[in-house]
């Protein structure tokens, strides 16, 4: 456990002058304010360890995966924080990767084995995380002007084009879950995860390489949401299914069924982000608009923790994470006293998870975090996605970053 960062501010220098570049040994930037976000501070004080591993303690194995060290990159560069974004990437390349992004992806899943080995645990890959790798790669080479990111992103996302990308009969081409273990040839049935494909990062995967495949895989990432959502609920996984003789058609997954849940509340989540200008943020909006009912008929404005997305039937009470993914979604849905709800929850738990008899029982709630640092930090300004899926953050005017 690191020392509080609150206590460790001194100056509040930018990142940039902290961290030496990777092409030159140099500070490659002068000192300037970064970003204040006292939610990042308290994430790197409970999860972000000094190696440069996000830990999640809630597993017995006290596990790292590709998903918390990509999402702590994104929210190190929203902060302007380039030392803590060295750390993660350095340490996923050694564990995750076997040292490089240039061989091979990186595994989904690192921590203590049955032998009481610390170790990949699982070496399959997560293509969510391999996007957040590499858009928070070109980002911060663009913001950061350091060519050696945007040289590794480019090298991590030929890898993903060549691993986690599949052609579908009747649809084109789409974004597996992982390299391995998701299609099932003899039934000619694939298998998706919706909250794997924020739009904003495909805009901006499509406008790194205009004649790749990031332009089609974010316009039938619409078409499946606008089918999978039959009563406006994303499912957490759904399927592709192209028999002979048969319409090809997205289908109930068949291992998971028609649940949406802790996946899919992320959808709702990249939906509210995305830039108004977009030509996708009104029909994801109106794909998505179930919630807004299911949360207001809830009681007291809290979000279902399970739908079905075939019935639209909910049940139970989602956790504060929840209602973090639902702000910007609120805010764009227009939906002022939903939006105030969940903003005052979400900081009141945040303030009641930091307590030391809360503390005193283990660590936060990691996807609540996660959570929360995407809603809140939008909300308050920290980030904005503009309509290319380019980064506007709070600190660059201050930093001098490199915006073209």
């Amino acid at each position: 456990m690191t020392l509080h960062r609150r206590t460790k501010r001194f100056l509040c220098l930018c990142a940039m002058a902290l961290s030496l570049s990777y092409s030159t040994g140099a500070a490659s930037a002068p000192a300037c304010e970064a970003a204040q976000w006292p939610l990042w501070d308290d994430f790197q004080t409970y999860f972000v360890q000094d190696s440069g591993r996000v830990l999640d303690a809630s597993t017995e194995m006290n596990h790292s995966s590709s998903e918390g060290q990509s999402y702590g990159m994104f929210f190190a560069l929203a902060a302007g924080d380039r030392a803590t974004f060295d750390k993660l990437w350095f340490w996923t390349k050694d564990n995750l990767g076997g040292g490089s992004v240039e061989s091979g992806l990186p595994a989904w899943i690192w921590g203590k084995a049955e032998d009481g080995a610390w170790r990949i645990i699982d070496a399959n890959s997560a293509s969510d995380a391999d996007l957040w790798f590499v858009y928070a790669l070109l980002e911060a080479g663009r913001l950061w002007n350091e060519p050696e990111y945007t040289r590794q992103a480019h090298s991590l996302l030929a890898l993903v084009e060549s691993h986690e990308l599949a052609e579908l009969p009747g649809l084109g081409l789409m974004l597996l879950p992982g390299k391995e273990g998701f299609v099932d040839e003899e039934a000619r049935t694939w298998r998706f995860n919706p909250s794997y494909l924020p739009i904003p990062m495909l805009r901006r995967l499509a406008q790194e390489s205009p004649e790749g495949p990031w332009q089609a895989v974010a316009d039938n990432t619409v078409a499946m949401v606008r089918a999978v959502a039959p009563r406006g609920f994303a499912p957490d996984w759904t399927a592709y299914q192209a028999k002979e003789g048969q319409t090809a058609s997205f289908i109930v997954d068949p291992d998971k069924g028609p649940v949406g849940s802790y996946d899919a509340i992320r959808n709702y989540l990249w939906a509210g982000m995305t830039s108004v200008e977009d030509p996708a943020f009104g029909p994801m909006l109106e794909a998505l608009d179930g919630m807004v009912e299911a949360t207001r008929d809830a009681g007291k404005g809290t979000p279902p923790e399970k739908v079905d997305t075939q019935s639209g039937e909910v049940s139970g009470q989602g956790p504060f994470g929840f209602s973090a993914a639902l702000i910007p979604y609120f805010k764009a849905k227009g939906q002022a006293l939903l939006l105030e709800r969940q903003t005052l929850k979400v900081r009141a738990m945040l303030r009641h998870s930091t307590q030391p008899e809360t503390l005193a029982q283990g660590q936060p709630s990691y996807y609540d975090y996660v959570l929360s640092l995407f809603g809140l930090g939008w909300l308050d300004g920290l980030y904005r996605f503009r309509a290319d899926g380019t980064l506007s953050l709070s600190w660059e005017t201050q930093c001098g970053a490199t915006t073209g």
